[in-house]
Parts: C-alpha cells; sequence; structure tokens
C-alpha cells in the first residue's frame, strides 16, 4: 500500500525514525549501547571478507570495546587475514581463527553472527548459507547482486528466523533521526520527488594482461558463484566493482546509500512501476570498466511519486556542496540532506532558510548501525533498522535501473510479478546462474 496521504506518511517517518531517537540516545560511544541490559552479553562474531569497509568496522568495534569476541577472521587472500589480525592485536585476549573458507565460520555452533563484507557476487550465497546454520548476518550493502536474490534472503530470514541487516548505515545516524521528525510533522509538506546524487571524481583505469594471483590467494574461490576467469588484477581487491560479474557499478556501489535515502525520504514502501534510464562514456575513454561513467535513472512510483538518480565522475565540487546526497522535494519546501552528517531545509515560495543541522560530517550512523544489528543479535528482535525487505526495496531500484539501461531504456516493472513487462532480455538480467559448486 502506498502512503501518499500526508497523515499516514507523517506516522510512516514517525515510526521510521523512533528506533533512530532510541539508539542515538542510548549510544555512550563506549560500547555500552544499552538495550535491555546492562551489561551487554558478549557475542562470538565471526568476520568474513577483510578488505575494504570491513576494517572500519573492526577497527570501530574493538576501538569502542565492543561486548564482542571476533572468532573468525575470514578471507581467501591471507595477506587481507594478517593486516586485519593486526587491527585487533591486543583488543582480545584470544586470537581469531584464520580460514579462507566462510564454511568453516558459519559451521561453528559457537558463533552468534557473521558480517559479511566480501565483493557483491558473494553476498548472498554466504548470507543464506549462514541463516541456514544458525547465524544472524551483517551484510554490506548491496545485499543482492541481482534483484531475485532480494527476496531469496528476505525468504531466508522468515525461514531460519534469522536477524539481518543491510550496511546502510544512514538509517542509523542521529541527523537522520532528526530529519525523519521534521519530515514527520510535516515541515516541507508531502514529499513528491526525492533526488539522489554521486558526484566525485574518477579516474581512468587503463585494461592491463592477466597475470597470476599473489601468493596464497584462492583465486578460484574468490570467484566462486562468478563466471570462470583468469586472474586479473583489477579483477580483485578493491577495482572488481568495475565488472558486471562481481559488481554493480557506481550505482551499486556509492549510489545505493544515497537511493537508500531517497526511498526512506520520499516514504514509499514498494517499487516503482516505470523506470527510465540513461548513461554513457562522458569522460572516461579507454576505462576498463564495463558499466557507464555517468547514469541518470528517474523511477515512477505507481501514485505518481518520482526518485531521480544522477552521478557524476567530473566534479569535486558536489551538488548543494556535497559529492553523495538528496534532495527531497515538497509541497511545503525542501530539505538537501547528505549522508555525509547534515541537512538545510527552505520553506515557501521563496525557500526561506527553516531548520538546519550542520555539518556533522562525523554522525554517518556507523556506530549507531553496528549497535543497533548487536542488540538485535541479543534480544533476537529482527526490526533492525535495515531490514531485509527495507534493504531490497533500495537495491531493486539499483538492478531495475541496471536492466532498464542495458536493455531499453524505458521499461514498465509489475512489482507483484517480480518482472518487467514485455522485455524478456531485460527480465534475464533480474537473475543469474551460479557456477559449480557455489550458488545460492
Amino acid at each position: 500500500m502506498f502512503r501518499s496521504d500526508l497523515a499516514t506518511r507523517r506516522e510512516f517517518l514517525h515510526q521510521s525514525t523512533q528506533a533512530g531517537v532510541a539508539t542515538a540516545a542510548l549510544s555512550t560511544l563506549t560500547g555500552a549501547y544499552a538495550v535491555a541490559v546492562e551489561k551487554p552479553e558478549t557475542l562470538n562474531i565471526g568476520i568474513i571478507g577483510c578488505g575494504g569497509i570491513m576494517t572500519h568496522h573492526v577497527k570501530g568495534l574493538v576501538s569502542r570495546g565492543e561486548a564482542v569476541s571476533i572468532s573468525y577472521l575470514c578471507d581467501v587472500d591471507p595477506a587481507q587475514i594478517e593486516r586485519m589480525a593486526q587491527v585487533m592485536e591486543g583488543h582480545q585476549s584470544a586470537p581469531a581463527k584464520r580460514t579462507s573458507r566462510f564454511e568453516d565460520v558459519i559451521e561453528d555452533k559457537n558463533v552468534d553472527a557473521v558480517i559479511i563484507a566480501t565483493p557483491h557476487h558473494w553476498h548472498a550465497p554466504i548470507a543464506i548459507a549462514a541463516m541456514a546454520n544458525g547465524k544472524d548476518t551483517y551484510i554490506e550493502k548491496p545485499i543482492s547482486h541481482v534483484f531475485d536474490e532480494g527476496p531469496m534472503i528476505i525468504e531466508a530470514a522468515e525461514k531460519y528466523d534469522r536477524v539481518v541487516q543491510q550496511g546502510s548505515q544512514m538509517r542509523s545516524s542521529p541527523v537522520t533521526a532528526k530529519a525523519g521528525e521534521l519530515l514527520a510533522q510535516g515541515l516541507i509538506g508531502e514529499v513528491k520527488v526525492a533526488r539522489a546524487w554521486t558526484a566525485e571524481i574518477r579516474d581512468v583505469v587503463k585494461p592491463v594482461p592477466d597475470s597470476t594471483p599473489p601468493a596464497g590467494v584462492d583465486y578460484d574461490r574468490w570467484l566462486g558463484p562468478a563466471p570462470k576467469h583468469a586472474f586479473n588484477k583489477y579483477r580483485f581487491h578493491q577495482t572488481w566493482r568495475m565488472f558486471q560479474d562481481y559488481g554493480n557499478g557506481e550505482i551499486g556501489d556509492d549510489g545505493i546509500h544515497d537511493l537508500d535515502m531517497a526511498t526512506w525520504g520520499l516514504g514509499v514502501d514498494t517499487l516503482p512501476k516505470f523506470i527510465t534510464a540513461r548513461g554513457s562514456r562522458m569522460m572516461l575513454h579507454g576505462h576498463a570498466s564495463e558499466y557507464p561513467d555517468n547514469m541518470h535513472v528517474t523511477y515512477e512510483y505507481p501514485d505518481g511519486r518520482l526518485l531521480v538518480y544522477e552521478n557524476y565522475p567530473f566534479t569535486s565540487y558536489g551538488i548543494y556542496g556535497f559529492d553523495n546526497g538528496n534532495v527531497f522535494y515538497g509541497t511545503e519546501g525542501y530539505m538537501v540532506f547528505s549522508r555525509r552528517g547534515a541537512f538545510s531545509t527552505f520553506l515557501g515560495p521563496k525557500s526561506k532558510p527553516g531548520p538546519t543541522e550542520g555539518d556533522l560530517r562525523r554522525q554517518t550512523g556507523y556506530p549507531e548501525h553496528m549497535a543497533d544489528f548487536l542488540n538485535a543479535v541479543r534480544t533476537h528482535n529482527r526490526d533492525t533498522h535495515a531490514k531485509p525487505e527495507i534493504a531490497h526495496r533500495s537495491c531493486a531500484l539499483v538492478h531495475l535501473g541496471e536492466a532498464t539501461y542495458r536493455t531499453k531504456g524505458q521499461l514498465e516493472f509489475d512489482a507483484a510479478a517480480g518482472q518487467f513487462i514485455d522485455c524478456d532480455e531485460a527480465n534475464a538480467l533480474l537473475t543469474k546462474e551460479y557456477r559449480a559448486p557455489y550458488g545460492v
């Protein structure tokens, strides 16, 4: 059901931000984040994927003194594991076990939960297997590599009664809670259009010949469910995002954060009906990426509300002063919102400045979001801030936009059927085949 009525929207946004307000109020930034318990139960956590964003997560867990014991460090690259072990050094009495096999982690009955920060093509297979083994899961964004994996994760969470949290950290930020209260109060009226963008300088990455994997790396397992391919340094750490076999391009990397907040600000609780997508090679000529360097996607919902996504590879000035952000356009004004931790409002026909939360660049929600997950594991409260139903509505925009861009450029989507209308080519992109013996 859509929430086009302003009173209903107020209730919707109020409910969606109350948990964030509560989390902000309870947060002490010391690792307590007590909810229903004075001394949090120590959880045994398995770390799966030791590169990129996982460094931020583990540094946060150990520096805040969270009530967790990291039982496993899992990665196909032993150098990544070693680097993570050094981050943890001196922070817990027993060292974490090391393994290249995620199965070792999820099959250990002493592990309570896992944090998954692998390349996107591994998210759903590992998460579903973890849930089947009784593990609660924190999955970095996006939870899905293709559209059909979203419903699979929702179904698995329900079937195995597991807590799931997507790494959409701004869902738990204090600045989001404050902005949500203003939207719920109707400060800018009824939001009709949400705009999301990524505006960051990108450099050309020239293709290089295939080569051999670094010593000790199990590259076949890194590929996992993806098609077999010779090792290439750009089809590995960091730059794997440029390839369809493993990532989702700019829209599914940075863009998913801003798309997620756009769905939040717009207050939608279903999927769009019409999608238009355009993109090109605007600047990065000769780039190794399989994705366009710029992309504009418009999503129209059944009640007429619009969500617009834009990404640019050429600007360091950003939009409204932010490299990543949103604008929520309402009937009485608009709100500029950034996941960098700030918002401003402009009211009436003359855009009179309204309530503003300054440049709070530290309020990006990382500690609060992890606390929300850990407390949910302790209390078995599956209603996390970025539970799989919420996550899928945002991740679906990535997949629908990509499929539309790669086919007709303008398509109609049947949300009930989970299929595009009259476009078999686009529907084929909503799913994929998994290389044996890996998969879901």
